[in-house]
């Protein structure tokens, strides 16, 4: 453990002016706040926090973050507040503290909802200070060092996936790789020990086989620059076993194809250097196609800064080559702690500053939910990058696989809602084709042109995604509002009553609606029915309604004898309540029997209905029923059809639009399942008998926005 005084040193190792009184006063207050309280390894905790100060002398961070990771698990773990640090410490330390804490347990039902939402949390706060993040990653790096101490392999799994999905990528957004090499590692390694072992196992046999290969390849490239004056550093850096695992898995090739496992890094002095350096080298070897990237001219977004290239070098071996800068060389391993400013002002630490950052906060703003949000930040976090150019040649920055959508909303939200196609290096190109490196793209646009849920299934940016999400949930959104509105105005006629925006709006707390909208929305969509909307408005008319289709007062269903009321039905003795199974949904045209239930009369059920089968013992319970006159029945029964329609505007107009045509009316619709290209639903219909659900289904089939569609007994 890192004694007072030797983290007092490092800090001032490299910062004279650090606040020394500051440091050792952060060291003894979370020393005594931390007490007796242990990890699950058996050290004492504070040397969490002492460790992760550690961490953070490695990359010269500030004396406000050195304190504050000294600081950050006391609010949360022990009886100090917030008030406290910032008399003893001051308001920047208070706001990190705050900002770095672990977030508090929040209850929500699922584990992937909670991470989601605390993940939400962790980028307002790192938008206000950058340093936020670095401390959280420094925090998460020696949780990871020590997980091996955790006992439940389900713990360990879950904190190691958390890692490779957000915070190595984290990591690598601020151009930390060493430390995003580090979390990618430990990860790795609980997630997938076996295949991390045989990368491992195999590396060690290259390096036996070898022998001194790396040296007799560093020795050769001297000679090279030294021929064209060109003073160097050069070192071979084998890659980790998990980028290997990783390119493996993304290329789907095998270990022996792999002809990139160390990479050689030139330092040179300056940048007239690196371009002098890869034209000696270029000269010396033959060059691998397509192995060229030059990231110095064209900068990550993370600021990484580098001369890439591939070539067969000495020995005929197949080698990459990294040529940079000593500064540059510094910003690739540190990032954004490589050019730590102490005393820098706030626009020095404020995050949105960052363009990553700033997209993240806009999907913030307009993600539906914290999941989405999550999915996103994934989408926006892990891919490498292509860099495209517009006519005007302005640099746009993507994801690998990105398509002239994806390069459309990145130039502008308006300009991806309109497109309607591109122009590829001057030639017409579907919209779905993946864009490469050096690409000319020339949006073209329409004013009469949407946003096409299509476009989801191959966009890769964020934002893209996001946006169209976020077109599509409104059009949706409108559509469940017009067919809910025609299923409440059907509802309320059939029922003589009369229905007013003021009876609506008078009933949104009963219905758990923040507008009018939601309510005929929620009908549309079958969250719930038009009856239930009826029971609000007239909470009177609850006494007049029942599990199944009642027909004592005249509502659609069955009722015996009088055929202006209802449907008659042989069999029945006169004056028995009856009902239609909410099981089968029986219709005039079926053969049906009756079900004796002392208390509710008599329930109707087709004669092949699952439900029999439990009174199979019970024949006192059975009646024989017929429908009389079947075929010609003045009042409508409900019927019941599962569909499945394609996911596109408009479908769920076209649906209710052929059933109104065919003389069917919706009682109740609930979809059961979403998907990309299709939702699931079950739509009750009022229609008068089979013949009459059978012709309506025969119509839907017709319908080109119907995947399928069939009578359903549920």
């Amino acid at each position: 453990m890192i004694r007072q005084f030797e983290l007092v040193e490092r800090v001032r190792a490299y910062d004279p002016d650090a606040n020394e009184q500051a440091l050792n006063r952060a060291y003894v207050f979370a020393m005594k706040a931390h007490g007796s309280q242990l990890r699950a390894s058996g050290d004492p905790y504070f040397s969490h926090p002492l460790e992760v100060a550690g961490i953070l002398t490695r990359y010269r961070l500030d004396s406000a973050s050195i304190i504050t990771a000294l600081l950050h698990d006391t609010v949360e773990d022990t009886t100090a507040t917030l008030d406290e640090i910032r008399d003893l410490f001051g308001d920047e330390v208070m706001r990190l503290v705050d900002g770095v804490t672990k977030l508090s347990r929040i209850e929500i039902l699922s584990e992937k909802n909670r991470q989601a939402e605390n993940f939400r949390k962790l980028v307002l706060a790192m938008s206000e200070d950058i340093r936020v993040l670095i401390v959280k990653l420094a925090d998460r790096l020696h949780n990871m060092r020590t997980l091996h101490h955790m006992s439940s392999e389900a713990k360990r799994r879950a904190i190691a996936l958390e890692t490779m999905e957000i915070y190595a990528p984290l990591a690598e957004r601020i151009g930390m790789h060493e430390m995003q090499n580090e979390l990618e590692e430990t990860a790795f390694s609980q997630l997938n020990s076996e295949a991390r072992d045989s990368i491992v196992k195999r590396l060690n046999f290259l390096r036996s086989q070898d022998g001194n290969v790396v040296s007799r390849v560093i020795e050769a490239l001297v000679q090279a620059l030294k021929t064209g004056s060109v003073r160097a550093d050069i070192a071979g850096r084998e890659k980790t076993p998990y980028s290997i695992w990783n390119k493996m898995q993304r290329k789907n090739i095998g270990f022996e194809q792999l002809s990139d496992i160390i990479a050689f890094r030139i330092v040179v002095n300056s940048v007239e250097d690196c371009y002098r350096a890869l034209g000696i080298i270029h000269n010396a070897y033959p060059v691998v196609p397509g192995r060229f990237k030059d990231y110095i001219s064209t900068p990550k977004p993370n600021g990484y800064r580098s001369i890439h290239t591939g070539v067969i070098g000495p020995e005929r071996h197949r080698i990459e080559i990294q040529i940079r800068t000593r500064d540059f060389h510094e910003i690739a391993d540190n990032g954004v702690a490589a050019h730590w400013q102490f005393k820098q002002g706030a626009d020095k630490t404020d995050g949105r500053k960052y363009l990553w950052l700033r997209e993240l906060l806009d999907i913030l703003e307009h993600a539906a939910g914290p999941e989405e949000f999550l999915e996103h930040t994934k989408l926006a976090m892990f891919q490498d990058q292509v860099f495209c150019f517009t006519p005007k040649g302005d640099l746009i920055n993507l994801p690998a696989m990105a398509t002239p959508v994806d390069f459309a909303y990145a130039v502008h939200s308006e300009i991806g809602d309109t497109c309607v196609g591109a122009k590829i290096n001057g030639r017409i190109m579907p919209l779905r084709t993946a864009l490469q490196n050096g690409d000319q793209v020339e949006i073209l646009t329409s004013r009469m042109q949407t946003p096409s849920p299509v476009w989801e299934s191959f966009v890769v940016t964020a934002r893209a995604r996001e946006r169209i999400r976020r077109y599509v949930r409104a059009k949706r959104f409108e559509e469940y509002v017009e067919l809910g509105q025609a299923i409440i105005d059907k509802a309320f006629a059939e029922a003589e009553l009369e229905l007013t925006a003021k009876g609506l709006k008078g009933v949104l707390k009963i219905l758990k609606a923040d507008t009018v909208d939601d309510v005929r929305a929620r009908v549309g969509n079958g969250v719930f029915t038009a009856r239930q909307v009826i029971e609000a408005v007239y909470p009177a008319m609850k006494s007049h309604s029942s599990d199944g289709n009642v027909v004592a007062h005249g509502r659609p269903g069955v009722a015996h004898g009088n055929k202006e009321k209802g449907i008659a039905i042989k069999g029945l003795t006169p004056g028995m309540a009856v009902h239609c199974g909410g099981c089968c949904h029986p219709l005039p045209g079926d053969r049906i029997v009756g079900l004796i239930t002392t208390g509710k009369g008599v329930t109707i059920h087709t004669i092949d209905c699952e439900t029999l089968r439990q009174f199979d013992d019970d024949p006192e319970r059975w009646l024989d029923l017929a429908w009389e006159g079947a075929g010609d029945f003045a009042d409508l029964c409900v019927g019941r059809i599962a569909v499945t329609v394609a996911n596109e505007l408009g479908s769920l107009g076209n649906l209710s639009t052929v059933i109104a045509r065919n003389d069917g009316n919706i009682n109740n619709l609930n979809i059961t399942n979403r998907s990309t290209d299709f939702f699931d639903m079950v739509i009750d219909i009022q229609v008068r008998d089979v013949r009459h659900l059978t012709d309506i289904i025969a119509a839907l089939r017709a319908t080109s926005a119907i995947n399928a569609v069939e009578r359903t007994r549920g």
